[in-house]
Parts: structure tokens; sequence; C-alpha cells
């Protein structure tokens, strides 16, 4: 299953938002805080995050394609993908992908790509 969303900013810019660690619970719903080794994500990188409940959970970046593609696995289940599509310069689509099983996830997917594209 996939949302998708298009972003009126640089596909560049929406990057940098989505591989900030720092970022994440600004436009993550679902998550409080993160604990990171590195502020950007990259392939392999491990830290863990707390869920809004208060849980800390391990994450780990399991694939990672600079300017289009990561995603993650999380308290070791394969997670969302997140996906940037360019349109042009000034606009791309950010496609956050996920199994079917996942659906209440998606409202929010869809909250979190609407707050990427403020920060963006």
């Amino acid at each position: 299953m996939q949302i998708r969303h298009v972003i009126n900013a640089s596909p560049q810019q929406v990057w940098k938002v989505l591989i900030d660690t720092r970022q994440w619970p600004v436009w993550g719903p679902s998550v409080k805080a993160v604990k990171s080794p590195r502020q950007y994500i990259d392939d392999g990188l491990k830290g863990s995050l707390q869920t809004v409940i208060g849980l800390w959970v391990p994450f780990e970046i399991t694939d990672f394609e600079p300017l289009h593609f990561w995603s993650w696995k999380v308290a070791g289940i394969h997670a969302t993908g997140h996906r940037l599509t360019e349109i042009d310069e000034n606009h791309c689509e950010l496609i956050f992908e996920m199994p079917a099983v996942a659906l209440p996830y998606a409202l929010v997917c869809r909250q979190a790509a609407r707050r990427i594209g403020r920060l963006a």
C-alpha cells in the first residue's frame, strides 16, 4: 500500500528533512524522541526511538538510496518505506510504502507527509 503526497519543494529539501533524525519527532506523529549515533541516516544505521506511548524501540535502516528511497526495521519488524520522486526542481512526490496489514497507519503517514511538506 502507498500513501502519495506532492510537495512544493525541491527533492533535496524534502530528502534532508526525511533523513534528519532530529526532525523525525517534528514530522512523525508516532515518534516522540530519537537516539542515533548520527543526525543524518544512511544504510545500516542503528538507533532507537521513543514512541508516543513512551516505549523505546530499536530501529535499523535496511535500504538506502540517496535522494530516492529509504526503509527500515522498527523493533525488528519491516516498517515504512520512504520514496521520493522528482517532478521538477521545485516539486516532488513523497511516497510512504507499507504492507496492507498496516492500513490504520496510513492516517499517520498522511499527517507525516503534510508536516514534511511544511518543513521543507
